[in-house]
């Protein structure tokens, strides 16, 4: 599930399964390409949220979560 950010329209403040999943920044070794998104602490499992090409990406996905730190995986 990919979200594009609109023009001119304010995103809403999103949220998450605070209790089982975890935020997480997947950083590929080879090509540096970054997703963030969640892991469910139980399974592993995780579902992807939003391709981060610069910072300005990552603090939109922060804020929109309302979310102060993030791991990365590589």
């Amino acid at each position: 599930m990919w979200f594009h950010k609109k023009q001119g329209k304010k995103e809403e403040k999103k949220s998450f399964d605070r209790e089982n999943k975890k935020p997480v920044l997947k950083c590929s070794i080879c090509n540096g390409e970054q997703v963030a998104g969640f892991k469910d602490i139980h399974t592993g499992r995780f579902e992807e949220v939003m391709f981060i090409r610069d910072e300005k990406d990552l603090s939109e996905f922060l804020e929109l979560y309302g979310i102060d730190r993030i791991s990365k995986e590589y």
